[in-house]
């Protein structure tokens, strides 16, 4: 198999994996007290670059049956672009998970407080991100990191598109 149809087949499982787990557990997904389980992938990107567009993409793909509309499809997927970027120029392993936790509380606390103005449920910036923060908590150092403990021991097993020194 080509290198290019590689890193597209890899990015393309990526983004079905988040969408697929998103979308599966929707409920608990979306809103100011969210756990999305799909954000323990947020650190593939320190093993692989092609992990940034296939997180992107299936963040968009998840967003797109979010209450938050327009506004989370752009900037949730934004977000989690921006966050998988970051995460690629990471070294220190417990440090891997933190572009996530931190991006996502300020841009989906901000998307969530702007799209409940008016509403019954309006509230705070700050309320809402430190509730989507703490989720991100959870879902990226709860579950990711135990992820990568996996992905380290099958390293040699998992055929990345390029070598990494991780």
């Amino acid at each position: 198999m080509r290198q290019t149809t590689r890193k597209i087949t890899q990015a393309a499982v990526i983004a079905a994996l988040y969408a697929a787990i998103t979308m599966a557990i929707a409920p608990f997904g979306f809103g100011p007290w969210q756990l999305r389980v799909s954000e323990a992938l947020t650190v593939l990107p320190y093993y692989t670059t092609v992990a940034v567009p296939g997180l992107f993409v299936g963040c968009l793909l998840a967003n797109l049956i979010s209450s938050y509309g327009l506004l989370d499809i752009v900037f949730g997927s934004l977000a989690t672009l921006v966050a998988a970027a970051l995460t690629t120029r990471i070294k220190r392993r417990w440090l891997v998970p933190l572009p996530s936790v931190l991006i996502n509380a300020v841009v989906i606390g901000a998307v969530i407080a702007y799209s409940s103005v008016g509403t019954p449920d309006e509230g705070p910036f700050l309320l809402f991100a430190a509730q989507v923060g703490l989720g991100q908590l959870l879902s990226c150092y709860g579950l990711g990191m135990p992820l990568m403990l996996v992905l380290d021991r099958l390293k040699d097993k998992l055929k990345w598109t390029e070598e990494t020194t991780r």
